[in-house]
C-alpha cells in the first residue's frame, strides 16, 4: 500500500496552497470584518485561477477543465479549506451536476461555466424541505412548451454572484413503497428570468462574505429547453452528482483543521507559563496529540473515499463516514486551539474564532451529520435484511 503522493499531486498542493497563502490570507481580515467581497477582488481571484490553470479543475479536459482525478481533486479542496470560503469561491469549480447538460445547453451553460464566463448556484433547500429533498414545494407546472415555476428556495449558496441557477422543483408525484412521493425534475434558470428574482438571505455567524440567498418565482417561466437532464429525473441527477459536495465538505474540513493546528502547535512550544512552555503540560501536548490523531485520521478517511471513487467502487458510505468524521472532527480541533490560545484564542486579532464558529455549519450543510449517520448505518444493515 502507498500512501504517498505523486510529484505531480505534490507540485499541485504546493501551487494551491502558495496561492491560497497569498491571494486569499491577505484579504480575509477585511472580509471578516465587513462580510462582503468586493466584486472587483472576487474577479480578481477568479482571473488568477483561470490563468494558474485550475479553473474548473474538477471537470473533464474535453470540455476544458483539468480532468483531475477524485483524489487529485479532493487535495485541491483540502487546500482551499484553508482560505476563507468567501473568497476561494471565486477560484471556479462549477457544480458537477453541469456534465448533464445536453445540446444548446452545453454552449449556454456548460462551457462558459468551466471557462469562467458564468458562474452558477444550485437550489435544492427550501424552508420546509431540507434533507428530505422530495418534500420540496417548489413546484413547477407544464403550460405548453414551457414549465412554470413557483416557491421559494433559501439558503442558496453565492446565488448573489450567480449568472443562473440549477433549480430543483416538483413536477409531479409517483407511488412508492413508502407512500406517494413528488416527482423532480431540475431546471436552467438565468439571472433576470421574469419572475424569477433572488433576494438577499439571511445573516450568518459562519462563513462571512460567503452569503446565502433567497430565491423567488412567481409564474416564472421556463422553455422545456433548459431542463437539465430528464423530466421528472432530477432526483436521479441530484443522487449522481451531490456525492462530491459532501467529500469537498470534509476535504475543506480537514485543511481548515491542518491550519488551525498549525497555528497551534508553535504557540504551545513556545508560550511560556511558570517558567515552561505550556506544551510541557500533559494538559496541552496531550490535546496536541489527540488533535494531530484526529486530522489525519480525517485526511485518510477523506482520501480513501476519493479513491474508492477513482477505482469505480461503490462510496457512498465511505463519503458519509469522511464527511460525517471531518465535520465533528473540525468542531473538536478548532475548540481544543482556542481552549490552548486561553482568552487570546476569542479575540479577533487572531482568526481562531472564525475558525470555531465556521466549523458549525459543517455539520448541517451538505447533510446533516445525522443524515451521514443514517447513509452509514442503512449499508450496514440492508444486506442483513434490516
Amino acid at each position: 500500500m502507498d500512501f504517498g503522493l505523486s510529484e505531480e499531486q505534490e507540485m499541485i498542493v504546493e501551487t494551491v496552497r502558495a496561492f491560497v497563502e497569498t491571494e486569499i490570507y491577505p484579504h480575509e481580515n477585511e472580509v471578516e470584518r465587513s462580510g462582503i467581497v468586493p466584486l472587483g477582488l472576487g474577479d480578481e481571484i477568479r482571473r488568477k485561477c483561470i490563468d494558474l490553470g485550475f479553473y474548473a479543475c474538477n471537470f473533464p479536459e474535453e470540455v476544458g477543465g483539468a480532468g483531475l482525478d477524485h483524489v487529485t481533486f479532493t487535495l485541491v479542496e483540502r487546500e482551499l479549506g484553508r482560505g476563507s470560503l468567501g473568497l476561494t469561491v471565486f477560484f471556479g469549480r462549477p457544480s458537477g451536476i453541469l456534465m448533464a447538460c445536453e445540446g444548446e445547453q452545453r454552449e449556454r451553460y456548460l462551457l462558459p461555466a468551466v471557462r469562467g464566463e458564468k458562474i452558477d448556484a444550485l437550489a435544492i433547500t427550501e424552508p420546509d424541505a431540507g434533507s428530505d429533498m422530495r418534500g420540496m414545494k417548489c413546484a413547477a407546472r407544464r403550460d405548453g412548451g414551457d414549465f412554470v415555476l413557483n416557491g421559494t428556495k433559501h439558503f442558496i449558496s453565492h446565488a448573489d454572484v450567480a449568472d443562473f441557477v440549477i433549480v430543483f422543483a416538483a413536477t409531479g408525484e409517483e407511488e412508492t413503497p413508502k407512500g406517494i412521493k413528488k416527482k423532480i425534475t431540475a431546471f436552467l434558470v438565468d439571472r433576470g428570468t421574469p419572475g424569477f428574482e433572488i433576494l438577499k438571505g439571511y445573516e450568518s455567524v459562519s462563513h462571512r462574505g460567503y452569503h446565502n440567498s433567497t430565491l423567488s418565482f412567481d409564474d416564472c417561466r421556463i422553455p422545456e429547453a433548459q431542463v437539465l437532464g430528464e423530466v421528472h429525473r432530477g432526483f436521479d441527477i441530484a443522487n449522481q452528482w451531490l456525492y462530491g459536495t459532501r467529500l469537498t465538505v470534509a476535504a475543506t474540513c480537514v485543511g481548515r483543521a491542518r491550519r488551525v493546528f498549525d497555528m497551534t502547535l508553535p504557540y504551545a512550544a513556545e508560550r511560556k507559563q511558570f517558567g515552561k512552555p505550556i506544551g510541557a503540560n500533559q494538559g496541552v501536548s496531550f490535546k496536541l496529540a489527540d488533535m494531530i490523531t484526529e486530522i489525519d485520521a480525517a485526511d485518510w478517511l477523506t482520501l480513501a473515499a476519493a479513491w474508492r471513487l477513482d477505482a469505480g467502487r461503490p462510496a457512498d458510505r465511505q463519503i458519509a463516514s469522511a464527511k460525517l468524521y471531518a465535520s465533528e472532527m473540525l468542531a473538536r480541533v478548532t475548540d481544543e486551539a482556542i481552549q490552548i490560545f486561553g482568552g487570546m484564542g476569542l479575540m479577533d486579532d487572531l482568526p481562531l474564532a472564525r475558525f470555531w464558529r465556521d466549523a458549525r455549519v459543517e455539520r448541517i450543510w451538505d447533510g446533516t451529520s445525522e443524515i451521514q449517520r443514517h447513509i452509514i448505518s442503512r449499508d450496514l444493515l440492508r444486506p442483513l435484511g434490516a
